[in-house]
């Protein structure tokens, strides 16, 4: 078992689901993604996924996409993130960083030492969405080599054969997209939707022996716990974004805490 699965797996002991947050790091500046990371840590959300920003950044809604182009007014670094992230992990044992970004500046980096870096910096997981896992040998052979988990995405519309193929692959967890679109506003909620989604979790469980998370569109303490005993993780982004564009940290923590506690 990945250290991912395990830190999972002993989290869900005491709680029903855990929480996976978002973060784009730089937005609206490097020291204060940095600082709300903190505060999310000190809050204590089990999981924070970070965004490395894009200029396209193909999966994300209008919330996200905002950011990413805001946070991309200033140099950033890869490294240099990596080793304020590295920090972080440090200082906050309790909870994981994964690292999630797009293809183009990861490659730019180079996949091999993107591996090695985040070893070193106690970064478990890497998200590269548009990387499909046909093209990603060399890049798996580096994540097993420094104990990185490649976290791989699935989708409702995701072929069954596909589908199955990438849960059975799955180490730290599978991300579980809940609905076909981009990142940001959903309309599940209806009881056909409801359905459907539990049909494809149920599928998904068919294959995976890795956890579970669950993203996109998710805004609603029903739909959180819509997932408890269904996926292992809950991952909020464009709905946290935007209470923190609206009303700052204090109104992240407050959506944080309406949703899971």
């Amino acid at each position: 078992m990945s250290q991912l699965a395990e830190f999972t797996q002993q989290k869900l002991i005491n709680k029903p689901i855990l929480a996976m947050t978002h973060v784009v790091y730089g937005y609206p500046s490097i020291t204060e993604s940095l600082s709300w990371m903190r505060r999310l840590l000190e809050e204590g959300v089990d999981f924070i996924e970070v965004q490395f920003p894009f200029s396209d950044p193909v999966a994300d809604g209008p919330s996200i996409v905002a950011a990413c182009h805001k946070a991309l007014e200033q140099t950033l670094d890869v490294d240099t993130c990596l080793s304020q992230l590295g920090e972080l992990s440090r200082d906050f044992p309790e909870s994981r960083i994964v690292l999630m970004s797009y293809l183009n500046p990861m490659y730019r980096f180079g996949l091999e030492k993107l591996a090695k870096r985040a070893s070193e910096e106690k970064i478990l997981g890497l998200i590269l969405p548009d990387l499909p896992i046909e093209s990603a040998k060399q890049y798996q052979q580096a994540c097993h080599q420094y104990h990185i988990d490649p976290v791989w995405l699935v989708t409702p519309v995701t072929p069954a054969d596909r589908l199955a193929m990438l849960a059975s692959q799955a180490s730290g967890f599978l991300y579980c997209v809940a609905r076909s679109g981009v990142t940001g506003n959903s309309s599940h909620e209806d009881k056909a939707k409801e359905a459907s989604l539990d049909d494809y979790l149920a599928q998904i469980k068919q294959h995976a022996s890795a956890p579970i998370g669950v993203g996109f569109g998710l805004r609603k303490r029903a739909q959180i716990e819509q997932l408890i005993g269904k996926a292992d993780i809950a991952i909020l982004g464009s709905a946290l974004l935007d209470a923190y564009n609206q009303g700052g940290q204090k109104a992240g923590i407050e959506l944080i805490n309406e949703l899971f506690h």
